[in-house]
């Protein structure tokens, strides 16, 4: 074997197991391995993971928020700082703090992560070319898929629906777009539908952003979804709009998001950070209702978004982070929610990404994580450190921690 992880724990309920990996897979998984490996490690009862999964993240506009800071915390002034800067942006400039932020998600376990990439015809393709560079350039590391994403919105930016189709032929792994941020919004989705069936890629739309739920257009996605026969290729993050809907419309709505096997990725580091800014009292989380989106069966994830800028002037690529802000905001710490955390970012954005061979399972991708901690149930709450992160059947992170107490 290349690779025999000793005695980790996978399940609360269960024995420790050993787990072996061999060119790039998982070949066996039993309580006593003796198989001789080139790399043996001891895992001590400590708990081992699939990969995580980062399922919504603009890495070509991170590490900027102490060029131009957002002074409102608005939404609003969010996008038009932004815009400010992408005309300064450089290629070399946008490489140097995509790799950062990259190196950052996969020091802290990341083995998957969709990428948005966004161009106009005032920026053109500089920052989308500089991501699919780093997709080759760290495909050992990680995979990537990037998604083809239209920021200042398509019929708005004239020449941005021609570029759509370019940003395809360039080797685009999803279809993006951003109806709250056009006009009409149920054209922007039909044009969005219309490339990806063309080149039959799944959809990623950031879907209905705003703290009221005036003039959303969820449902006219989740009727075309279903018309187009595209169940369980659409995704959408954000979708903070729901929060302000009356029960039982949220409930119609969830039910039909549940048909359309839509997919909704929750990004609390950011929404929390922009919404409900007006608000003078009784303060709205201004979150997608994650609890009740994941009580009707719709595939919830937890995501990024963004890092250190204008949207989210914060956070340092941890993914357990945010899942660990996620559980206060969202109600999430009872006995019989935590542990539906874990899965938010691992197993639930992997289905969403359409990730193939994910999982502990011999036969699988040896994608794993080993945390430095001895229960599983608190693989979120202990925020522990990764101290193994094994990419395609190779250590790609190690990480040592020595902690001494002095009395």
């Amino acid at each position: 074997m290349d690779i025999l992880i000793k005695q980790a724990r996978l399940s609360d309920e269960e024995a420790l197991q050993d787990v072996g990996i061999k060119d790039g897979k998982i070949v066996a998984i039993s309580e006593n391995l003796t198989d001789n490996a080139v790399n043996v490690i001891e895992a001590q009862g400590r708990v081992l993971i699939p990969g995580l999964v980062e399922s919504h993240i603009h890495l070509d506009k991170a590490l900027i928020a102490d060029r131009k800071p957002n002074k409102s915390g608005t939404l609003q002034e969010a996008i038009s700082v932004t815009a400010e800067l992408k005309p300064t942006f450089t290629e070399e400039d946008i490489y140097q703090r995509a790799k950062r932020a990259l190196e950052m998600i996969i020091s802290h376990g990341v083995t998957a992560v969709r990428t948005h990439a966004e161009f106009d015809p005032a920026q053109g393709f500089s920052g989308f070319k500089t991501i699919m560079k780093l997709k080759d350039e760290y495909q050992d590391l990680i995979d990537m898929q990037i998604v083809a994403f239209p920021q200042e919105g398509i019929f708005k930016a004239p020449g941005t629906e021609k570029m759509m189709y370019e940003a395809m032929e360039m080797g685009a792994d999803v279809v993006g777009g951003i109806p709250y941020n056009d006009a009409p919004a149920d054209k922007h989705i039909d044009l969005v539908f219309e490339i990806a069936k063309k080149y039959d890629k799944d959809i990623d739309l950031h879907q209905d952003f705003s703290d009221e739920a005036t003039d959303i257009s969820i449902e006219y996605l989740c009727k075309k979804t279903i018309a187009e026969n595209y169940h369980g290729r659409v995704s959408v993050g954000h979708l903070t709009a729901l929060h302000a809907l009356e029960p039982e419309r949220l409930s119609e709505i969830i039910k039909l998001m549940s048909e359309a096997q839509i997919s909704v990725m929750a990004l609390p580091a950011t929404d929390l950070h922009l919404g409900a800014r007006n608000d003078v009292y009784n303060v709205r989380r201004a979150v997608t209702p994650i609890r009740k989106l994941r009580d009707a069966g719709v595939n919830v994830c937890l995501a990024t978004n963004n890092i250190r800028n204008a949207f989210t002037p914060y956070g340092n690529g941890d993914l357990m982070q945010i899942a660990m802000l996620a559980i206060p905001v969202g109600h999430l710490g009872g006995a019989d929610d935590l542990p539906t955390v874990l899965p938010m970012i691992t197993e639930n954005p992997a289905k969403a990404l359409g990730l193939k061979n994910y999982g502990i399972q011999v036969g699988n991708n040896a994608d794993l994580v080993l945390l430095d901690t001895k229960v599983k149930a608190d693989a979120i709450i202990d925020i522990p450190e990764r101290n193994y992160v094994i990419k395609n059947g190779k250590i790609t992170v190690e990480v040592k921690k020595e902690v001494t107490i002095f009395k």
